[in-house]
This record gives structure tokens, sequence and C-alpha cells, in this order.
């Protein structure tokens, strides 16, 4: 029998991590269960965590995670993928997604239980990323649609409801494009060399041979003719013509040396000439002209290089106007009951910040005063005394009192499910509390409008799709409770995190300099904002088509800026990935159910006035 303090998962962990060592066929993998996402790192797996209460979602999940990734470690050969790996960001998504489906349908073909457990890992990534709520193929990534495609031509199985949606949204222009390549698919499927040139194929046709680069195969060729060949030419000395100019040179006299340098001083001379008169010819204004417009403002302060293609679709706007009322108020009982088992803990945290922050006022007054409130204690020696003054009395100004609070709801995808309602319902809690403390809070949201770019992303490809467009898709930044607006007059719109469709891609960094713009024209005195993400700003139209790291380098030059300005104190939340890589001042939870009272316990850990101690409460790296 196993001991009460043994974690009843572990055998399942065990014996899931012993099966996937055999499919794969490496007896030396190292099989990990985290919340970082799942992956492949040389021999390291990373697997879905897997909690003691062992559900049936976790387990199922934590399955096809490990057939897929075992399957991708047999039958995938790292060097041959990067010989062929096209250099284009779309070409190599394709590229990816291809080979991704080969592995995959190879190990359906020789073990046919993993096509089942396969299944729930494709149903539970295209939920996350909502290709359930697509509706045109402009939301629908291309790369993920000719992945599905290739499985599904390949194994006969119909594919995951959410995965089938992306599938036909792209399927007949893949197969009018690419339908004659689509025929040699199952003689190319055993031999990886042999697919990768089939998905080249495939690029070509689709549009994008232009992001494949030199085909590796013509130039191992030439590679190879070039070595072979060895002319007298080549053999040659490559300085002997340099030398047979020095030597004309050293044959000169002293008087012609002198006259060719001032020759090629007299021309470098004028050559300067003409370069400051071609200079001065274009920035001179003629007459009768106006000057030069200034510069247009760069779209952020933080970093004058973030560039943004088109911003004429972002949008602010406000909770109400994404829903009906009605719709509203059906989405926050929806929250309110899948947080049920919750209610029990949340009253207990919302009364424990309040006596945190109200133990923390030090409320006293000061007696004796000229004016203020009559101070009825001391009426008695007035009555004893008639001669003696009134006193009165003024309870002194909290610490605290002149504060805002602005919390920053990251409603990218990959919140859906619980950890957006214990997001939605920890910004209820705080909200309610803060305000019975005077404490002004504000609610705020970031997402984009669209999957996959929007209307944005089609001007860029009307335009011919110029090369570094920078942010290339349609923001919108969600106000769910104004500073000044009662708590209980927004209650209802925290439950438009519950509506489908809503929760897309995340651009962090500017979603954090607009909520800080709007912090630093408040008067209060003090203000505070609180992101709560679960990792890296990701926004595949932006990234296919600019740096990889271009959104994650400006959400690093926000938090730098907003840091060195000290206006505002800035700490994060990260809910299962580490945000402490991003702000100095932030927690990592690793399980949702924790959320609340990590928010709890650093919002109250923020009104301490000595720093060591708020460094304690909080597990801060370091205090700015």
């Amino acid at each position: 029998m196993s001991k009460p303090n043994d974690n009843p998962a572990d055998p399942f962990k065990k014996a899931l991590a012993q099966a996937t060592k055999v499919m794969a066929d490496d007896a030396e993998l190292s099989v990990n269960y985290t919340v970082d996402p799942s992956g492949l790192s040389g021999d390291t797996m990373r697997l879905p965590q897997v909690s003691r209460r062992m559900t049936r979602d976790e387990v199922l999940l934590a399955r096809g995670t490990a057939d897929a990734l075992a399957l991708k470690h047999k039958f995938h050969n790292t060097e041959v993928h990067a010989r062929y790996a096209p250099p284009g960001d779309i070409a190599r998504d394709l590229y990816e997604a291809m080979e991704t489906a080969r592995c995959e349908v190879m190990g359906a073909k020789y073990m046919p239980g993993t096509a089942s457990n396969i299944d729930v890992k494709i149903t539970h990534e295209a939920l996350r990323k909502g290709f359930d709520q697509v509706k045109t193929s402009a939301e629908a990534p291309l790369a993920a649609s000719a992945g599905y495609l290739i499985r599904h031509l390949a194994t006969g199985r119909p594919l995951p409801a959410a995965a089938a949606n992306v599938m036909e949204l792209w399927r007949g222009f893949i197969e009018s494009q690419a339908g004659d390549t689509l025929e040699n698919l199952d003689e190319t499927l055993a031999d990886q060399a042999a697919f990768a040139k089939f998905a080249r194929k495939m690029i070509t046709d689709l549009g994008y041979g232009d992001q494949l680069g030199e085909d590796p195969d013509e130039r191992s060729n030439e590679d190879d003719e070039e070595s072979a060949e060895e002319t007298p030419e080549e053999e040659q000395d490559p300085d002997s013509s340099g030398q047979d100019e020095q030597e004309e040179d050293a044959d000169a006299t002293p008087e012609q040396q002198q006259e060719q340098q001032q020759d090629e001083s007299q021309a470098q001379v004028s050559m300067d000439d003409m370069a400051d008169e071609e200079l001065a010819d274009e920035t001179e204004i003629p007459e009768g002209e106006a000057p030069l417009e200034p510069p247009a403002p760069p779209v952020s302060e933080a970093d004058p290089g973030y560039k943004v293609f088109l911003d004429s679709h972002d949008e602010e706007i406000a909770a109400e106007d994404l829903a009906e009322p009605q719709e509203l108020e059906r989405l926050r009982a929806y929250l309110d009951q899948q947080l049920e088992p919750l209610k029990g803990a949340v009253s207990r945290l919302a009364n424990k910040l309040q006596r945190r922050l109200q133990a923390q006022q030090n409320r006293s007054w000061e007696f004796d005063l000229e004016e203020g409130i009559l101070d009825a204690g001391r009426l008695a020696r007035v009555v004893a005394n008639p001669t003696t003054p009134l006193s009165f009395k003024m309870e002194r100004d909290t610490e605290f009192r002149d504060t805002v609070v602005t919390l920053l709801l990251d409603n990218s995808g990959s919140m859906r499910g619980r950890p957006i309602s214990i997001a939605a319902i920890c910004a209820d809690v705080l909200a309610r509390t803060l305000e019975r403390c005077n404490v002004k809070v504000e609610i705020l949201g970031f997402t984009t409008r669209a999957w996959k770019g929007g209307q944005a992303r089609e001007a860029w490809l009307n335009e011919g799709r110029p090369q570094q467009p920078g942010r290339l898709n349609d923001l919108r930044h969600i106000i769910y409770k104004s500073a000044d607006a009662p708590m209980r007059r927004t209650r209802n719109n925290l439950g438009l995190m519950m509506k489908e469709g809503l929760l897309k891609e995340n651009i962090d960094g500017e979603a954090l300099e607009w909520a800080h713009r709007r912090m630093i024209h408040r008067s209060e005195a003090r203000k505070i904002l609180m992101v709560i993400s679960d990792g890296a700003p990701v926004d595949d139209s932006t990234l296919s088509v600019n740096p990889a790291n271009y959104l994650e380098k400006h959400l690093r030059d926000v938090i730098a800026m907003v840091e060195r300005r000290k206006q505002v104190e800035l700490l994060a939340i990260g809910i299962g990935h580490d945000v402490t890589r991003y702000y100095d001042r932030a927690v990592t939870i690793t399980d949702v159910e924790q959320l609340a009272g990590a928010m709890t316990e650093q919002l109250a850990a923020l009104f301490d006035s000595d720093p060591r101690a708020r460094a304690r409460v909080m597990g801060m790296r370091r205090v700015g």
C-alpha cells in the first residue's frame, strides 16, 4: 500500500515514462512532467503535469502528448530536417507542421493505438488556440491546416472537430494549388528526405517558393564539382597582381610618385566637394515652399524603433460594448457557476485581504485641535469648567488611501478555461475589497481582434508584403472597470472573459504601455500596476514576418521605461509560466488554484512600508 504522503499520480507517471521510452526506442530518454510547454530538447522530453487528482483530461492529454513526442523522437532525424528547412518564416511553419504530421502518421501506421491518443492532444491544442471559433480562412493558420490535411489524407481518419474546422477552411485552396503533388504523399512518408522534398514542392505550389532559399541538393552538387575542378589560374598567387603594382610604383621616380599622390588627393577632394554639394541640394528648402513637416512621433515611447504597420483598426473598447446586457449577465452567472467550489475560499481571501489592509491603516486621531470633529470624550471637563474651550479631533490620513490599482489581465487564447476564470474572479474580489478600503481599482484586458492578423495583415498582403512591417495585427484593449466606476455597476463585465471567441493573441508590450499611460494621468499619489499573464507575448502574424524576438524585446523596453520613470509600481503574476525573466517584482503560480491567494498576499504586501518585509512576502528577486 502507498504511504499517506505519496502522490497517487506517481505510479501512472512512472508507467507512462517507461512506455514512452519503449515507443521512442530510447532507453536513455529522460521524461519530465512540468507546467512548462511540452516538447523535446535533445534526450529530454517535457510532458504536461499530472496533478494528484488525476482527472481524465489530464491523463488523456499526458498520454497523447507522450505518444506524439515519442513518435517524433523515433521517426525524426534532426540533421535531415535542418538540411531541407527553408529560411522564410511562413515556409518554415508549413515545413514544420507537415513534418510533425508525418511522424504522427508513421506512428498510426505501425502502432494504431497511438492515433486516438494523439487526437486528444490535437483537440486540446486546437481548442486552446480557438480553432473551433474560426470562421474564415483569413483567421485560420495555413500551416496548421496543411499539417491537419496531411494527417487526414495519410491516415483516412476524421480529425477532431476544432482541427477539422481549420482544415476545411483551407482545404479547397491547398488541393487546387498542390493537388498533383499530394498524389505522391504515400510514397514519401517512410523516407524523411523524400518527404522534405515533397514538403518543399508543396510550399512552392502554395505560393511561398521565394522563402525556400537554395535547393540543398543542387548546392551540394555544385560544391562537389568545384572541389573536383582545380584550374592553374586558381593555383596562382592571388597577391601577384598587387606585387606587380607595387613594383611599378617602386620603379617610378620620386617626382612621378609625388605627382601621382597629388592627383589622388585632388580626386578625393573633388569627390568630397561633390558629395557636400549633393547633400546641400537635398537639405536646402526652395524659396516659396513650406518647410518640411516634422517627423511623426514614434509609436512607442519605450522603443522609437518599434513599428506598427496599420493601427486604424485597433480598438479601445468598454466591455459592455462587446456584448448585450443580457449576455453579460448570463456570462457572469456562468462564471459564478464555474467557481462555485471556490466560493468559501474566495470569501476567506476577501476577508483576509480587508483585515490586512485595514490593519496597516494604523488609524489614529489628533486631539485638542481648534477645529475638526467635536471630541465628545472631553466634554466632561467643559461641564466642570465652562471656561475650558471646546476640544476637537481629526483623523490622520492613511498612508495608502490616495492610491489607485490597475489590474491588467492577459486575455490570450492560452488563458482559456480555468486560468481565465480564476483571474476574473480574483479581479472581482480584489476590486470589491479594495473599494471598501477606499482604494480605487481599474480592471483592463488585452488581446487582438483576430487570429493571424486581421485587416492589418490583409492591407499588408495587398501592398505586396513589404519587409519588416512591424506589428501586424489589430489590437483590442478592453476596459472592464474604470477606476472611478463602482464595482456594483461593472460586476457583470467580468463575465465577458467567458465569451467564446474573445481570447486570441497577446501583444503585451503595447498593452502595458497603454495601461501605464492611463495611470500616469490619474491624480492619485500612489499608482500600482499588476500584470496577470501566462507567458511571453505571442502574435503569429507579427512574428512570421519580423525577428523572432520582436514583441519580446518591445515588452522588455516598456518594462524598463516604467521602472526607470518610477511613476508607477509594477509587479506581475505568471500563471503556469515564469515571468521573472521580464518583471523584477514577480512570482510564478504553478497551480492556477493558488492564483487568488498569491494576488491577495502580493497586493497586501505592497502596502508594507518596509521594503524588506514586502520582498519576503512577495518572493521578489529585487525591490526597486
